[in-house]
């Protein structure tokens, strides 16, 4: 993981191909096994609530979309105003994915703390998608 001012990155390779890996990303039964629940689609304008738990429901829309390789969606608009963009390429028999979380203001105590905490929270959370994909028969 590296971050710059303002932005999260990170890599995870997955031992699963970039179909399945794009099925855990943009299913929403997949999608809430590895990170939260909500009605994530892969169409640009798709509205959609995330269940954070304790964080509570976050906001997001579909900002771009290209089937299998890229994913990019707004996080939180009205607090922390981010975009989470995924991004696959294959990789041998698997697929690296590659998360930017973008946009945080480390001016503010909430941007500051979200930056700090997914920072050290994000590389964690993408390690369960390989983990939930090897435990779900594949279409």
């Amino acid at each position: 993981m590296t971050t710059d001012l303002r932005t999260i990155q990170c890599d995870q390779f997955i031992a699963h191909p970039p179909q399945a890996v794009w099925r855990a990303l943009t299913d929403p039964e997949l999608h809430a096994r590895w990170w939260a629940a909500g009605d994530v689609r892969a169409e640009v304008g798709h509205r959609f609530t995330l269940d954070m738990g304790q964080w509570g429901r976050q906001e997001c829309e579909v900002l771009a979309v290209e089937p299998e390789r890229l994913l990019s969606y707004s996080f939180a608009p009205g607090s922390l105003d981010t975009t989470i963009t995924w991004r696959l390429e294959p990789e041998g028999t698997g697929t690296r994915l590659f998360l930017d979380h973008a946009g945080f203001d480390l001016d503010s105590p909430l941007g500051k703390a979200a930056f700090e905490g997914m920072g050290r929270g994000w590389p964690a959370l993408l390690r369960r998608i390989e983990k939930m994909l090897a435990d779900t028969p594949q279409q």
